[in-house]
């Protein structure tokens, strides 16, 4: 496995694409491109949570594809080892991880993958995304205006570079216009509203920009399919319920999953990715299986002639 660290951005330290790139071999593949999936963790836009990187490129690998973790900008990133937000830090800061910069990130890594691909092996008509709580809402969002002037122009590239094979958004953000859930925890709540703060930048709050960072209200007939889950303990539930709700008036095509118990963030859900007990769940942890599962049906592997021997 080819395992790098990348800065897509010459002057940035936090902006970083993670290769996990399958080694090659002729009893294997024998030269044939893989398919490929971005991984973009959360946490809330102010940090890139491990727990969602590795770990979930690991089980991305497993079934037979290359990896790729993107942090993208986040407001707290350059200060390694930092879990909780410093709330004092300069607007700039905010406004460099504010929509749409986080889409740009996204886009980046995607064309830096297939610039790259010859080299590692890439099918680039089997690159998906994944994305995690706040990664879920910018991978969502970029599935959302993948072919749109926001991104094609911004790139200058058709859309067709741009376009991901199909999106994994777990527990995302999809719909800022519903009512926000109460949070009882202070910090959590103080962190919820940093990292709205962040998203939302120096833009002018209203009902129209609400609708324009809700990939629910923006998905359409050209939106790649989609593989959603959450869980029914988690807020988040109700986002993930609105999208595919939306994608399903769009007609695109979508698989969801709500699993009746599980606190947010559960990555995993085993103990691959846990910090805590409670971060270990069977019945969540069935996803990964289910999310295989809807990836062979776009983005199966091609393999060579059958071989003689071993």
């Amino acid at each position: 496995m080819i395992c790098n660290k990348i800065k897509l951005y010459p002057d940035r330290e936090d902006v970083t694409l993670t290769t996990y790139v399958l080694d090659d071999s002729p009893e294997m593949l024998g030269g044939k491109n893989r398919g490929a999936v971005i991984i973009c963790p959360g946490g809330a836009f102010v940090y890139c949570s491990d727990r969602e990187g590795e770990p979930i490129a690991m089980e991305f690998a497993a079934m037979g594809y290359h990896a790729f973790v993107l942090r993208y900008s986040v407001y707290n990133e350059n200060k390694e080892g930092e879990f909780l937000p410093d709330f004092s830090g300069p607007l700039e800061q905010k406004l460099q991880c504010a929509f749409p910069n986080f889409l740009y990130d996204l886009g980046t890594a995607m064309l830096f993958i297939r610039e790259h691909a010859e080299e590692w092996h890439v099918d680039t008509d089997k690159i998906a995304i994944c994305g995690f709580s706040a990664g879920g809402q910018v991978c969502s969002l970029y599935a959302a205006y993948h072919d749109r002037p926001l991104l094609t122009e911004y790139f200058h590239v058709d859309a067709k570079m741009l376009r991901p094979a199909t999106a994994i958004i777990a527990y995302g953000v999809s719909d800022n216009t519903l009512p926000a859930e109460k949070i009882e925890d202070p910090v959590l709540a103080a962190l919820m509203k940093l990292a709205e703060d962040t998203v939302v930048g120096d833009h002018e709050r209203s009902d129209e920009f609400a609708r324009e960072i809700s990939s629910a209200k923006c998905v359409n007939e050209h939106t790649p399919p989609m593989f959603l889950w959450a869980t029914a303990q988690d807020g988040n539930g109700k986002q993930t319920l609105a999208l595919a709700n939306a994608l399903a008036d769009a007609k695109v095509p979508y698989e969801v999953h709500v699993f009746e118990e599980g606190q947010h963030g559960l990555s995993t859900a085993t103990q691959a990715s846990a910090g805590c007990p409670e971060q270990i769940n069977a019945r969540v942890a069935q996803w990964v299986p289910l999310a295989e599962s809807w990836l062979e049906k776009r983005m199966a592997l091609e393999f060579p002639e059958t071989k003689i021997g071993f």
